[in-house]
């Protein structure tokens, strides 16, 4: 088994795919989730080799472990990943920075991409691997031919992810991207930020209803198979194995980095990451298996507390209300409004054949059980040897919103005026419980305080020196007032929505 080849959480029997193949299909047949055939060791002399290197050389090491380089030599791979970094405003693109040095305490900043969200380190590089792909697919087909390969990309986004993508998808050759986000339930900034990008090949829908809706929906049109076959559908939802491989990097970046920062030979370090669909934590383990001396990965969630409740009893549930229906809290950290998070999956096949199974083959076939019984009861519970196993690796705390609002006041006014954003205030919350003054935190800082106001504004209105209008870049402000390109669908509905892209193709002047 090779690291370059990869397989799926429910059926690891099929023929392993390419990385190309793995990265344009997007999801499995039959909802599954691509993983790695195998996961690679660091090299013994990693910590020496590149402990100094610059991000984009760094991201070109790890990445050459997962990629051949019969599939993407290594000069084209070195230019993808400059010109994916080249749109951030660090010049080392995720800096590391010290909150609480008694504590030891860090924060780790991945907001400084295109649109001030962590998810740009992925997307941006997403973006530039697809319209590699169809480049080379494509190659002496002329524009009108209809021999020439397509990408229709599809998407749900509870914020960050839909603007992200659209960034870094916008003017693609061969590539038209529709994003699903739920009406009213994501930040006046993301909604601006996503519905602004006027570009033919952008198409925005608002649907009625909450993220895990809009996320079905996706998941269902990629196994139609009628109409994927004609549309060539791509995902850039974190199902998109190209996402987690791309958020790996900072892991080590950052590990690199508080080497030089706090001065210890082996910290031993602990990760906090707000989660909401797994794929962000997931990364760090990843990390973790390959070799990087990760002690521990701490979940924080939200009131949706779904992770945080299996990590305690084994039971993976969705929360029912009264009349027998799923429901989702609306928090002032919407992006993490998840009842059901994707890349969860990933990690129980690990867990599965870590403990179940005799074979690959045997580990999908308890998955899909697993995933077969979630959907139709809206519970699994796992055996316990698998809850044990990964409570050595995972630890995790549900924040409510009260405690939100008060780390973002506490770190304001202890760092002289430092603000979290609600998703990273919520990672810090679940930190501040944690540290012991022995065992170093790193939190992770998703997104730029500006993009959600309402909670920013909640926990520091009043407070001496602050202004909501000193937070906001230029980038934002610019925004405002610009004409909106966003078609609203009146439910969630997988037949609706196909209606909708089919419509929207042929206004590009898309032939199928």
């Amino acid at each position: 088994m090779s690291s370059q080849e990869y397989l799926s959480t429910r059926s690891s029997g099929t023929p392993y795919l390419s990385f190309e193949a793995t990265v344009l299909q997007g999801l499995a047949p039959g909802g599954g989730l691509f993983i790695p055939a195998a996961i690679p060791k660091l090299p013994s002399d990693f910590a020496t080799k590149w402990k100094d290197l610059p991000f984009q050389l760094l991201a070109f090491e790890i990445f050459s472990l997962y990629i051949s380089p019969e599939e993407i030599p290594p000069a084209d791979l070195k230019e993808l990943i400059e010109r994916s970094y080249a749109t951030f405003r660090e010049d080392v693109v995720t800096p590391l920075k010290t909150l609480n040095e008694e504590d030891k305490l860090y924060l780790l900043e991945l907001f400084h991409g295109p649109t001030y969200a962590f998810k740009d380190v992925a997307l941006q590089f997403v973006g530039n691997l697809f319209e590699y792909f169809l480049k080379r697919r494509n190659a002496g087909r002329a524009a009108a031919d209809p021999a020439r390969e397509r990408l229709t990309v599809v998407g749900a986004t509870s914020g960050d992810t839909g603007s992200a993508a659209i960034y870094g998808l916008r003017n693609k050759t061969d590539v038209s991207i529709f994003i699903l986000h739920p009406l009213g339930k994501v930040s006046p900034i993301q909604e601006l930020q996503m519905t602004t990008v006027t570009d033919k090949n952008v198409h925005n829908f608002a649907v009625k209803g909450n993220f895990d809706d809009c996320q079905d929906i996706v998941k269902t049109l990629f196994d139609d198979v009628e109409f994927n076959t004609k549309h060539h559908l791509g995902a850039v939802n974190s199902i998109n194995w190209a996402r987690i491989l791309a958020q790996i990097t900072y892991y080590f970046a950052s590990y690199f980095a508080l080497l030089k920062t706090s001065g210890e030979e082996a910290p031993k370090v602990r990760y906090v990451v707000p989660t909401g669909n797994f794929g962000d934590i997931l990364a760090g383990f990843y990390a973790k298996r390959m070799g990087l001396p990760i002690e521990k990965l701490v979940v924080a969630t939200n009131a949706n507390d779904i992770l945080d409740r299996f990590w305690r009893s084994g039971v993976y549930e969705k929360k029912a209300l009264a009349d027998g229906g799923e429901a989702v809290k609306e928090t002032l950290s919407p992006a993490m409004d998840i009842l059901i998070s994707s890349n969860f999956e990933r990690l129980l096949w690990y867990l599965a054949r870590e403990q179940l199974a005799k074979s690959n083959e045997e580990a999908g076939q308890i998955l899909q059980s697993w995933m077969v019984e979630l959907k139709a009861t809206g519970k699994v519970t796992v055996p316990e040897v698998v809850l044990t196993a990964g409570t050595k690796e995972f630890a995790s705390e549900s924040v409510s919103d009260a405690d939100t609002v008060a780390t973002i006041k506490k770190i304001y006014e202890r760092t002289g005026g430092y603000i979290l954003d609600p998703h990273t205030a919520v990672g810090v919350t679940a930190s501040l419980r944690h540290v012991d003054g022995v065992h170093t935190y790193i939190s992770l800082s998703t997104a730029h305080p500006a993009k959600f106001g309402d909670a920013v504004d909640e926990a520091l209105n009043g407070t001496a020196g602050y202004a909501f209008a000193d937070v906001l870049p230029p980038a934002f402000k610019a925004l405002q007032g610009l004409p909106k390109n966003v078609t609203l669908l009146e439910r969630a509905d997988k037949e609706l929505v196909k209606a909708a892209i089919e419509k929207e193709l042929k206004e590009e002047g898309i032939v199928f």
